[in-house]
């Protein structure tokens, strides 16, 4: 029972690391529906695969809110709405990373060594996935690149080569977080979520804001 459900969860994260891929495409023709924020009971596969979905949708909206900021023809305020539109979106980004992990440490609880060792990596399955996503919306926008009508060929031949780099780091990444599902499985390293307890939008902690208060 416990191999299936090793199995199991290896599967879901590659279902999701597959549908950050797709949704890329999709999501420039049609926004998703997600109704508000996520419901705070979400839990097993089809909540994991919901949360790493909105984390994902959260990343593609502050790539194009990032890209829109650079401009250099718009008025000050347009940037401006920008800068909050990205610390919104960060904060969401970062909590739903941890809400990733929280999920994820739910569904392995059944088959977790209870011995493990106290060990652990460098970042979380969250933060790994995190990377996932904004690597595919990375590989869809170079791609764009190389389809290009207004550049010269040694942009599209540079952007190519790109795309293939880009293309290696997502494999070995997304290879990378199935090998430390198994290191977890075999007790060799323990999972935990890490709160990033962001303190520039809260206005209890920011002193930008407790010391301005109109």
């Amino acid at each position: 029972m416990a191999d299936i459900t090793i199995d199991l969860t290896k599967e879901t994260l590659q279902d999701a690391i597959a549908h950050q891929t797709r949704s890329v495409m999709d999501w420039h023709y049609g926004e998703p529906v997600y109704e508000g924020e996520p419901a705070d009971d979400l839990s097993g596969v089809s909540g994991l695969r919901e949360l790493i979905a909105r984390q994902h949708w959260a990343n593609f909206q502050l790539w194009h809110v990032e890209d829109r900021a650079r401009r250099k023809d718009v008025e000050a305020r347009v940037i401006a709405d920008c800068k909050y539109a990205i610390d919104k979106l960060n904060q969401k980004r970062n909590d739903l990373i941890e809400r990733v992990d929280e999920c994820l440490i739910g569904m392995m609880a059944s088959w977790l060594p209870g011995d493990a060792v106290e060990k652990y990596n460098t970042e979380t399955v969250g933060a790994a996935l995190d990377r996932l996503s904004i690597q595919s919306l990375k590989i869809y926008h170079m791609k764009e690149q190389c389809h290009r009508k207004d550049v010269d060929e040694a942009h599209l031949k540079q952007c190519t080569t790109k795309v293939d780099v880009l293309m290696r780091q997502h494999a070995d990444l997304g290879q990378a977080i199935l090998e430390l599902i198994d290191e977890y499985a075999a007790g060799t390293k323990k999972p935990k979520v890490y709160f990033q307890f962001k303190m520039y939008n809260d206005p209890s902690l920011n002193p930008e804001l407790y010391h301005n208060k109109s």
